[in-house]
């Protein structure tokens, strides 16, 4: 099918693959989901090294299409979902606009075997002729956004997974059956010690439960979780004592999670980990970088989202940004009944702490930081995408005692597009909000190098 785009933004997320273009777990090769003699075959599929138009947040029309194609027709106006996460890389999933070309070009060639998903869901979503192309463009990261909050965690060990329990003894996994997942156990168990750990292949289990407090232990099995797995560390009274130096990166792009308990019973750490990644009823709220394109959608998600009893503050470095934000918020916010505060902190010190925290910035030391004024069950959203394999020095004796929980999400799926697509043409939502200028698609270049200014180029 060919596509002619209407209007594309530009977002952080193409400055991220500008910069780190093969390396980003998005453009390596697709290893699943379809023949690879079929992708190889296609125009549009451009992994690894190949190069690649970015661009994702795209509305366009569909004006023409191969004899073969049987779910889409000439004329139709879509809003393009980005992730196919039918199609798994071997740190994420392909993506429109990494290894698949994007919309950042007038017209862009699709193929509709990976437009669809297994369920016969179209990623080309059709949209009315009533809104804004810019309207229905930022629909993508706006979607991405509400995938971040509406997220449904794994609370149990996964059935028919790959578990590994690394442990001193027999005697020593205690709580272990009770956190099996109601559907059933994990399909292969592996017990190990800590000695052996090392010898375990890379990113290989699902699920790995470690009783003990040895730092090095934790580092080594940092890498022996698999994209989507859940590390459990059950302390059993015997403090770490130092920080440990955790897969930061992955939480986001892998969906890694790390969950632990002080006591000896292994089921005890799955209960703190919440059912969605939603803000909950009663919740303080630190958005830091809310001053940005993302930040600012975050805090009127928030502000808007009719869960009582919140209140929310809201950091930048930069004055004019926060008075945007402010400009935009402030009414929100009295309507809706939500404190509000916008604070610089290079002016003004935050000493409160925070039961929910999203992260707009791709810094490492924002994790630390977060946990640091963390209360207890505070949950910590690490929304911005810090590159896959960096690692950071984590407290994460005082995250287990806290029982934080920390999460990443990447990109969205269609029901988020059409959650906020329902808000959008309801009235309930102007994404227009998010335009900080337009231009002619040849502005897609000054727009890369402004850093990151969500930019509507036009054809």
């Amino acid at each position: 099918m060919l596509l002619k785009v209407q209007a594309v933004g530009l977002c952080f997320s193409d400055l991220k693959l500008l910069k780190q273009f093969d390396q980003h777990a998005r453009k390596s090769e697709v290893v699943s989901g379809i023949d690879p003699e079929i992708l190889q075959g296609m125009q549009c599929y451009v992994p690894d090294n190949q190069p690649v138009v970015p661009g994702h947040e795209v509305v366009c029309e569909i004006v023409a299409t191969g004899d073969q194609v049987q779910h889409h027709q000439t004329g139709e106006r879509c809003l393009v979902q980005t992730d196919y996460r039918q199609l798994p890389t071997a740190a994420s999933c392909a993506a429109f606009g990494y290894n698949f070309e994007g919309g950042l070009q007038e017209y862009v060639l699709v193929d509709e075997r990976v437009v669809m998903d297994p369920a016969g869901e179209r990623f080309l979503i059709p949209v009315s002729a009533e809104k804004s192309a810019s309207a229905v463009a930022l629909i993508e990261p706006w979607a991405c956004v509400e995938h971040s909050y509406v997220n449904r965690e794994r609370q149990t060990i996964k059935a028919e997974g790959k578990l590994l329990v690394v442990r001193n003894s027999a005697a020593q996994a205690k709580g272990l059956q009770s956190a099996f997942a109601p559907e059933g156990p994990p399909g292969d168990i592996q017990y190990i010690t800590p000695a052996e750990a090392a010898q375990v292949a890379n990113e290989s289990f699902d699920d790995i439960v470690y009783y003990g407090s040895d730092r090095a232990t934790i580092e080594i099995l940092n890498d022996k979780l698999a994209p989507r797995g859940l590390i459990n560390i059950v302390l059993a009274g015997q403090p770490i004592g130092e920080k440990v130096d955790l897969g930061v990166g992955r939480i986001h792009y892998g969906m890694t999670r790390w969950i632990g308990t002080t006591g000896a019973t292994a089921a005890d750490s799955y209960k703190t980990i919440p059912a969605l990644d939603e803000i909950r009823s009663g919740d303080r709220v630190l958005v830091i970088g809310a001053g940005g394109p993302m930040g600012q959608m975050h805090v009127i998600r928030n502000i808007c989202s009719e869960i009582q009893g919140i209140s929310l503050v809201g950091t930048d470095f930069d004055d004019a940004r926060l008075a945007s934000i402010e400009n935009k918020a402030r009414p929100l916010a009295e309507a809706n009944g939500v404190s509000l505060r916008l604070v610089n902190p290079q002016n003004t010190i935050i000493e409160e702490t925070f039961s929910y925290f999203a992260i707009m910035a791709p810094l490492p030391s924002l994790v630390e930081s977060s946990i640091q004024a963390a209360t207890d069950s505070a949950i910590i959203n690490i929304f911005a995408g810090i590159p896959a394999p960096t690692k950071h020095k984590i407290d994460l004796d005082r995250y287990i005692e806290k029982q934080c929980f920390m999460f990443g999400t990447s990109g969205s799926v269609i029901e988020d597009m059409k959650i906020v697509l329902t808000k959008v043409e309801s009235g309930k939502l102007d994404t227009n909000c998010s335009v900080d200028a337009i231009s002619g698609m040849a502005g897609g270049a000054a727009g890369g190098g402004a850093g990151g200014t969500r930019n509507i180029s036009w054809k």
